[in-house]
């Protein structure tokens, strides 16, 4: 009989929101001078930290559990949005240019982010859960930050070169991928106190702190 957690389920929709919300905040390129990324990237990098706290409190099993439902979640989201993008409008309705500039998705989009998603997130666990063993569940910080640069990396580059080779010039991709890499780390390094907080409330509100001795890693097993 599979242990119940009072906090489990709560985390669980607030990484899925998070996913699905910075998916569609992605559609709209943001210039803040020092930054220039998709306006997801605001938010989405929530969800590595919704990771980090998952793992490390309920270990890479659940956490495994979670990341596939984001996935799910994510691809039932992207299908309805493009269905809906080509089925015929109403008489009257003219905004259908404003709904193909805002949610029309592409399918290399999607795949992009779908696979990115799923390499990133899978990384970052696993990561996490194995240094978590290495450092004995010391020094919290070097494994959310170090499974994140790891994690982000991946999410990055397999994003950006999916989505946007052959479309933007390379200078651009190159300024893309520097600025969400960059923002993406930075926004887990100043989150880290705050993560703290969280994981230890959690460990001592579920009584639970995991370490994936044993554990198979492998993402398509249950």
């Amino acid at each position: 009989m599979s242990k119940s957690y009072k906090y489990f389920t709560a985390i669980s929709v607030f990484f899925v929101a998070v996913l699905l919300i910075s998916n569609i905040a992605s559609s709209k390129i943001v210039d803040l001078k020092w930054f220039v990324f998709d306006g997801g990237t605001l938010l989405f990098p929530l969800s590595y930290i919704f990771g980090d706290i998952l793992t490390e409190v309920y270990g890479y099993k659940k956490s495994r559990q979670v990341i596939w439902l984001g996935f799910t979640s994510a691809l039932v989201m992207s299908l309805v949005l493009i269905i809906v993008g080509k089925l015929p409008s109403s008489p009257g309705w003219n905004n259908q240019s404003a709904y193909d500039a805002i949610l029309g998705l592409t399918p290399r989009i999607v795949i992009a982010s779908l696979v990115a998603y799923f390499c990133g997130e899978f990384l970052n666990s696993y990561v996490l859960a194995k240094m978590k063993i290495m450092t004995k569940g010391k020094w919290l910080w070097t494994r959310t930050i170090g499974s994140t640069v790891v994690g982000e990396l991946a999410d990055s580059v397999i994003f950006i070169l999916i989505a946007f080779t052959g479309i933007l010039p390379n200078s651009l991709i190159i300024t893309l991928f520097v600025s969400n890499y960059i923002f993406k780390t930075l926004v887990e390094i100043v989150l880290t106190p705050l993560t703290y907080k969280v994981v230890k409330f959690l460990k001592k509100n579920e009584q639970e702190d995991y370490y994936d001795y044993g554990t198979n890693f492998n993402p398509f097993v249950k």
